[in-house]
């Protein structure tokens, strides 16, 4: 209010009507301006029951004293605080500068509030009915507070700019006419971004937005089932964790922590996808009894996605897809349980440092885990597990995956292929238990001992020959290459000769095998 517009500094407009005369006062001494009657029923923001011009003022009015208002009374500090009021009108603050510290309580608008490119020290709004939040571009260098107001159509944060905290805290968002709850894109909050118990219908969306620590949707609903995706946030980066987890109930004081044993909890439910794609999270991302609802073109994506940890430890959905294309993640934090069924899950690049399994996970659950990322065969993924088992000291489980890779390649392969892939795994497991070549050995060794102890054997040279010796003619068809100068001097008829013959392929295969998987072996060294 200026002189200029005919009013001494102070002095009442006179268009104002009771309730302004009261907010204008109220304003200058920065009082609280409470026009609740005291009737939980009747002060509801969001029930039907009426308010008439008796808490009812005007968005123009309230605009007036955000934007040029009058001075504060001697010692006071001005600021705008309702509660229990109704807001006539569009209020307007487009591209404005409000000093002001702006608090609404159980207020009620009637029409939606514009605040694109407007600029703010502190607003918060707490408990309130708004049609639609307008605030594109809108700057604070304070927080931004909006929890437990309902919005019919949707809000909308596009880079916006919020100096401290964020707080959608039980907040009830229904979808705009774009069938989006929440419009974040681009959207940057210096320290925490609090949306924990939110009720989202329609797409939650945050597109490159940046949190400076964490983001919480603790307990949150997100229920957007009709179209992809009910939280679509690629390329967020959050400087430590995002939650998607459980919330503690009734409780203040449990708000941002893990609620404690025996504390009713609201868990984090979401019915569409969700699109984590390109994030980056300084500690982690975590699912803790996450539960998911997807159709079957719905996913989880997780696609290049950086974290310290991920903490999958949710519900495996029943349907849709878990999608951790070239993700990379230090910790990986599983339940076997959280993980989906065979065709459901892709890992290909995804790339782990540990395993921290929550509860029993055998390898057989872990071999069943990258099969069932595998439609088709891939070795990435069972090289990836043998690399890390290894490197936490676990060499026979890291063997018994890499045995696994081979198997699961033989059936890839043409006939004569899986033939040969059948030899080298019944004889040697492809190298990896190269111990079966020694049993093998011996078996064929003692069979063709006792075997040739009862066949005829004329010397080939009457004049100079060994002593017959079953035991080293055995040896000496089944060791190729190397002589022990007994298969060359004796003289085998009918099916000696044949059973000779086998048991020189025999030799020959089984050190074929050996070569083979000792190569292997030395390449994965």
């Amino acid at each position: 209010m200026t002189e200029e517009a005919g009013f001494a500094a102070g002095d009442l407009p006179d268009d104002l009507t009771a309730a302004e005369a009261g907010m204008w006062q109220a304003f200058r001494n920065g009082s609280v301006y409470d026009l609740s009657c005291g009737d939980a029923v009747v002060d509801d923001p969001h029930g039907g029951h009426p308010w008439g011009p008796e808490r009812t003022v005007r968005a123009r009015t309230v605009a007036w004293l955000l934007l040029d208002g009058p001075p504060a009374l001697a010692g006071r500090v001005s600021s705008l605080k309702l509660a229990g009021v109704r807001i006539s009108g569009k209020l307007d603050l487009s591209g404005g500068t409000v000093r002001p510290y702006v608090e609404l309580r159980g207020c009620r608008f009637d029409d939606e509030v514009l605040l694109p490119e407007a600029r703010f020290t502190t607003l918060r709004l707490v408990d309130c009915a708004v049609p639609r939040l307008e605030a594109a571009r809108v700057h604070t260098e304070g927080d931004l507070h909006l929890p437990r107001c309902r919005f019919r159509s949707g809000v909308r944060l596009t880079d916006a700019h919020i100096g401290t905290d964020l707080l959608l805290n039980e907040a009830v968002v229904y979808r705009d006419r774009s069938g989006r709850s929440i419009s974040g894109d681009g959207v940057s909050v210096g320290q925490d971004l609090q949306a924990e118990m939110l009720q989202s219908h329609g797409e939650l969306r945050l597109r490159g937005a940046k949190v400076g620590v964490s983001l919480s949707l603790r307990g949150a609903s997100l229920d957007n089932p009709y179209a992809r995706y009910a939280l679509n946030a690629p390329q967020l980066t959050v400087e430590r964790t995002l939650y998607l987890t459980p919330a503690g109930v009734g409780s203040p004081l449990l708000s941002g922590t893990t609620p404690a044993r025996g504390t009713r909890i609201q868990r984090f439910d979401c019915r569409g996808g969700i699109r984590l794609d390109d994030g980056r999270f300084g500690d982690a991302v975590d699912f803790e009894r996450a539960r998911f609802t997807l159709t079957d073109d719905q996913e989880l994506s997780l696609r290049r996605v950086h974290a310290s940890e991920l903490r999958f430890l949710g519900d495996g959905p029943q349907r849709g897809k878990v999608v951790l294309s070239g993700a990379r993640i230090v910790n990986l934090v599983d339940r076997a349980a959280s993980w989906p069924g065979p065709g459901n899950l892709h890992m290909g690049g995804f790339v782990y440092e540990n395993l921290v399994p929550r509860g029993p996970f055998p390898l057989t659950g872990r071999l069943d885990w990258v099969a069932a990322a595998t439609a088709e065969y891939a070795p990435e993924p069972y090289e990836r597990l043998a690399a890390v088992l290894r490197a936490a000291g676990e060499d026979e489980d890291a063997r018994e995956v890499l045995l696994a890779k081979q198997r699961r390649r033989r059936e890839t392969l043409p006939l004569a292929g899986k033939f040969w892939g059948y030899v080298q795994d019944w004889t040697v497991a492809y190298g990896y238990r190269p111990g079966r070549a020694a049993v093998w050995m011996a078996v064929l060794w003692a069979a063709g001992t006792l075997a040739f102890a009862h066949a005829g054997h004329p010397p080939t040279n009457h004049d100079s020959h060994p002593a017959w010796s079953p035991a080293l003619f055995t040896l000496d068809l089944l060791l190729p290459v190397i002589d022990l100068g007994q298969a060359g001097q004796w003289q085998l008829s009918g099916g000696w000769q044949w059973l000779a013959a086998a048991m020189i392929l025999l030799g020959w295969i089984l050190a074929t095998t050996v070569a083979a998987g000792a190569t292997r072996l030395l390449r994965r060294s």
